[in-house]
C-alpha cells in the first residue's frame, strides 16, 4: 500500500490498523539535540482520544504511547524516532455483521476493488484511529516549531448551522480547551453541545468546521509553483478523515468581493513590512508573507449512523446496514488537534527546507 509518508525533508510514514496491535509513526528529519517534550505528545493524544466526553465515542483508548528509537538521554538523536500507541480497547466483534458488506459512504467498497480484499474490522487502515499517530508526528513538529515562535490554535468554528464569533488575533489554546465541543465562543459552544447531543440521541451524526490561525510565520515558506505553502496545506488537510473542504484566508469568499476590496495593502509598522489586511491568509504565491496564517477545514458528517441503510454485499447482493458499536456523533471536537498536528507538519518541513535555500 503506497501513500502512507508524508512531507520531504520532515518526512513521516504512519502503520497500523483500527483493530490491530498498535497504530505507529516513523518520523525522518528531525533535527539532533531538540528536547523531547513527551508531555506535549500525552497532552495532544488525549485531545485526540475517544472516549474523552459524553460527545465522543465511547472506546476506551489509554493513548499510552513507546519511543523506541531516535531520542536518548531526553534529546533527538537526529536518527529515525519510531513510536507506537497500542490499540487496548478494539471490540471486533462489533464490526462481524460488516465482513461481506459495504457501508454506505465508507471506504469498504473502494479499498475491496483496490487490494482485492480488507479489513472490515473498524475500517482498518481507512480508520480515523490512523490519526493518532499523526498527532503524534505532529508533537514533534510543534517542539521544532516552538523554537522559530511559531504558534498553531485550531478551533471549532461551526456545527451544522450554528457558527461562532472568535478573533484570530486573540484566541488561545486555554480559550479552546474550556470548552466540550473545542469552540471557544461561550454562547455558540454551548448551542454546538446541544446539537450534537440531539444528533446523538436520533441515532444520526453532523459535520462542521475547524478554523485554524498559525502565528508568528516568518516571511518565505513555501515553493512557488507545485510546492506551494497552502496547497501543501491543503493536502494534509484533505487526507485527513471526513474532510471535505478546505479554504485559506478569503477562500470562497472572496469570488464575491472586488479585486479593490480583496488585495492587502502593504505597510511599514516598526521597520516591518505588514499588510493592512489579511485577505490572502498569510500566503502569497504560495509563500508565506509574515501575517498569520489562517485557514478553514471543512468535515462532512460521520458515515456511521445508528440507523437503517440499504446497501449490497460483496456478491451484489441487496442488504440493511445498521451502525453498531461506539461511534463519533460529530467528528469536529476531536479532530481539533488532528487539524494541528497536520499543519505542523506541513510547516516544520518548510521550515527545515527554508534553512536550505538561504546562504548565511
Amino acid at each position: 500500500m503506497a501513500g502512507n509518508s508524508f512531507g520531504q525533508l520532515f518526512r513521516i510514514t504512519t502503520f497500523g490498523e483500527s483493530h490491530g496491535a498498535a497504530m505507529g509513526v516513523v518520523i525522518d528529519g528531525f533535527p539532533a539535540g531538540i528536547e523531547v517534550d513527551e508531555n506535549l505528545i500525552h497532552h495532544d493524544l488525549q485531545r485526540r482520544r475517544p472516549g474523552q466526553s459524553k460527545l465522543t465515542t465511547q472506546r476506551k483508548e489509554e493513548e499510552e504511547f513507546q519511543i523506541l528509537s531516535g531520542v536518548f538521554e531526553g534529546r533527538s538523536l537526529g536518527t529515525p524516532i519510531a513510536v507506537t500507541i497500542p490499540n487496548s480497547d478494539a471490540r471486533s466483534r462489533d464490526y462481524d455483521h460488516l465482513k461481506e458488506t459495504f457501508r454506505p459512504s465508507h471506504a469498504d467498497f473502494t479499498y475491496q476493488e483496490k487490494y482485492g480484499h480488507r479489513d472490515h474490522r473498524g475500517g482498518g487502515r481507512a480508520s480515523a484511529r490512523e490519526t493518532a499517530a499523526r498527532v503524534v508526528a505532529g508533537a514533534f513538529a510543534k517542539m521544532l516549531l516552538q523554537q522559530a515562535g511559531i504558534e498553531i490554535v485550531a478551533y471549532v468554528s461551526s456545527v451544522a448551522d450554528v457558527v461562532a464569533t472568535v478573533s484570530d488575533q486573540a484566541v488561545s489554546l486555554n480559550d479552546v480547551e474550556k470548552s466540550i465541543v473545542r469552540c471557544p465562543d461561550v454562547q455558540a459552544s454551548a448551542k454546538m453541545e446541544k446539537l450534537i447531543e440531539t444528533v446523538r440521541k436520533g441515532g444520526d451524526t453532523v459535520g462542521g468546521i475547524i478554523s485554524c490561525v498559525v502565528r508568528n510565520v516568518p516571511a518565505g515558506l513555501g515553493e512557488p509553483v507545485f510546492d506551494k505553502l497552502h496547497a501543501e496545506l491543503g493536502k494534509a488537510m484533505l487526507s485527513i478523515n471526513a474532510v471535505k473542504g478546505f479554504e485559506v484566508g478569503s477562500g470562497f469568499a472572496s469570488t464575491k468581493m472586488r479585486g479593490s476590496e480583496h488585495n492587502d495593502v502593504f505597510a511599514s509598522r516598526d521597520g516591518k513590512t505588514i499588510t493592512e489586511t489579511n485577505h490572502s491568509g498569510g500566503i502569497q504565491g504560495g509563500i508565506s508573507n509574515g501575517m498569520n496564517i489562517t485557514f478553514n477545514v471543512a468535515f462532512k458528517p460521520v458515515a456511521t449512523i445508528m440507523q437503517a441503510q440499504t446497501s449490497v454485499d460483496k456478491e451484489g447482493n441487496e442488504t440493511t446496514v445498521e451502525g453498531k458499536g461506539r461511534h463519533d456523533p460529530c467528528v469536529v471536537p476531536r479532530a481539533v488537534p488532528i487539524v494541528e498536528a497536520m499543519a505542523a507538519i506541513v510547516l516544520a518541513d518548510h521550515y527545515l527546507r527554508n534553512r536550505t535555500q538561504q546562504n548565511g
